[in-house]
């Protein structure tokens, strides 16, 4: 089942005399329950292209749908509406509020949707469970690990069901284990819940762990590979051929 169409979307930025185009007619699906990864080299287009799908741009020209409801006409309290509703964020810097413990952050979640309060102890000790932060639940973020931290940001993007999760870098604050354990969690979560994710990263480790991998160049759709049948090591190895083809030394197109 179709989730997302991205139909001929333009992005420009800057005035008529000095106009930049960050997105240069961009279009593709998701269907329901799949992991998409978006690679690019620095300037690709690639986290402009996340900011017009959650809304956080508008698009210049052409149009996004998400379950046929085309976003891009949205505005004011439906704008709001839509992000609550339809949409979990999870951000390279976490984006967590200090002054509230793991446990307050993810029930602000549910809270903003205003979901019953007898449903939310329940509801957190499910989704810390699968993200294994049980043991976190009553620290501050200043009592936590990066690791730790994103985890909590990922249950509370997750908390609320949403029809869409977007990850902006997930995993570049984070050392080699915790990314690799944080992927791990997206991957239980898109297999055994059906989420549907869409992660922006640098990093041909990361988007190894994907089922589908859309690269960016200049603004435009440059490739896409799915995964299929391959391992995790072999589709690692077709992402690094795809990242060499995009030009330059393979660390600078990352």
């Amino acid at each position: 089942m179709e989730l997302l169409n991205v139909d001929h979307i333009e992005k420009y930025y800057g005035h008529k005399s000095s106009l930049t185009k960050a997105i240069d007619g961009i279009t593709f699906h998701v269907h329901k329950g799949e992991f998409i990864a978006v690679m690019g080299a620095s300037g690709s287009g690639k986290t402009t292209l996340l900011n017009c799908i959650s809304t956080i741009d508008r698009v210049t020209a052409g149009h996004i749908y998400l379950e046929g409801q085309d976003i891009t006409a949205l505005k004011g309290k439906q704008l709001n509406r839509f992000r609550r509703e339809n949409l979990g964020f999870i951000f390279q810097d976490f984006n967590l509020l200090d002054t509230l413990t793991a446990y307050e952050n993810i029930a602000l979640a549910l809270s903003i949707q205003k979901k019953p309060v007898k449903d939310t102890g329940q509801a957190i000790a499910q989704v810390a469970k699968q993200l294994g932060i049980t043991d976190v639940l009553d620290k501050y973020p200043y009592q936590m690990s990066g690791g730790q931290k994103q985890r909590v940001a990922s249950a509370r993007a997750i908390i609320t069901n949403p029809k869409l999760i977007l990850a902006d870098e997930p995993t570049g604050a984070l050392d080699s284990r915790s990314s690799k354990l944080l992927l791990e969690r997206f991957v239980y979560l898109n297999k055994t819940y059906d989420a549907t994710i869409m992660m922006v990263t640098h990093d041909s480790f990361s988007a190894s762990y994907a089922s589908r991998v859309i690269f960016i160049k200049d603004g435009k759709l440059f490739h896409e590979i799915s995964r299929g049948d391959d391992t995790r090591k072999v589709f690692f190895e077709k992402i690094i051929d795809v990242v060499t083809l995009l030009g330059g030394d393979v660390n600078d197109a990352l």
